[in-house]
């Protein structure tokens, strides 16, 4: 590839550049952002790129654009970019819930242009440019998404690009992916949120300083209560279906729990107990294990 363009650069779109020149996969990466201060810090990072502020001249000459803003934002770039977009560059996105983003992109992305979303499995409860590391994807997923007006050209091209910054890939339907990660990932981040107000509101009540004696539970999912807040808004609303399913499921074995707890039922609780270490062992077998708990950073 020659060129390509990084939309939004924060930890993901900074990792991206990072990898991208690590890798030496273009000549020449441009980055669009909005916000000042990142581009302050981009500058002060020195990390190597050409900042654009308009698209115009830009756009006809790319090869790939990459989306690395929240979801919220694609519409209004969709209306920005569309004018100069030519059926030969491939446009990927690296958003986390899918089938809200197809929608957006049937309305408003011109006839003949193709878009091949991409979903990398990893990321931090940090964000900002400061925060981008080169080796952020290696040997972390990348889900590509395949649909009827899937262009299978542009498909085989981004698992190149992928492999080449070290990801694992896989390729499903927007339906499954985002089925999937709404128990694998969004609820998880659902739950550490709810847990961290939990716990704020029992020390309101108590009036104990219990923040002070966080365990190792509360603590690593505490972690996930500093990520991106716009970011988690969008893929909660985007993904609100499968989520509400997932939650339900949630409550009815929390439920379940209880109920276990209560009547002192040792052989039902006992049975749960080990369930659950089962799969632990088989996130070991299957090397998705890491060597500090993120609880669903990605």
């Amino acid at each position: 590839m020659k060129n390509i363009l990084i939309i939004g650069c924060g930890l993901i779109g900074s990792s991206l550049l990072r990898a991208i020149n690590n890798k030496r996969i273009a000549k020449k990466i441009f980055v669009f952002e909005k916000s000042k201060k990142n581009i302050i810090k981009i500058k002060k990072l020195k990390l190597k790129c050409k900042i654009i502020n308009n698209f115009k001249n830009t756009i006809p000459k790319l090869d790939l654009i990459i989306f690395c803003t929240p979801t919220s934002e694609y519409e209004k770039i969709i209306s920005k970019i569309n004018k100069y977009l030519s059926p030969k560059t491939i446009i990927t996105d690296v958003g986390s819930s899918k089938k809200k983003i197809f929608t957006i992109i049937n309305k408003k992305l011109k006839k003949g242009v193709y878009w091949t979303s991409s979903h990398p499995i990893a990321g931090s409860e940090v964000s900002g440019p400061e925060n981008g590391t080169k080796n952020l994807f290696f040997k972390k997923w990348c889900i590509l998404i395949k649909e009827k007006n899937t262009n299978w050209k542009h498909i085989f091209i981004l698992k190149q690009f992928w492999s080449k910054i070290g990801s694992k890939v896989s390729i499903m339907s927007a339906k499954k992916h985002d089925e999937i990660f709404s128990m694998t990932s969004h609820l998880p981040h659902l739950i550490a949120y709810n847990l961290v107000k939990t716990a704020t509101d029992f020390e309101k009540q108590k009036k104990y300083d219990l923040i002070k004696y966080s365990a190792g539970g509360l603590r690593d999912f505490s972690r996930i209560a500093a990520s991106n807040e716009i970011m988690w808004r969008d893929i909660f609303f985007d993904n609100k279906f499968n989520i509400l399913k997932t939650i339900d499921l949630f409550i009815k074995n929390l439920r379940s729990f209880r109920i276990n707890i209560k009547s002192q039922n040792n052989e039902l609780l006992i049975k749960k107990l080990i369930q659950t270490k089962k799969v632990r062992k088989k996130i070991i077998q299957l090397k998705q294990d890491i060597d500090k708990p993120d609880f669903g950073r990605s």
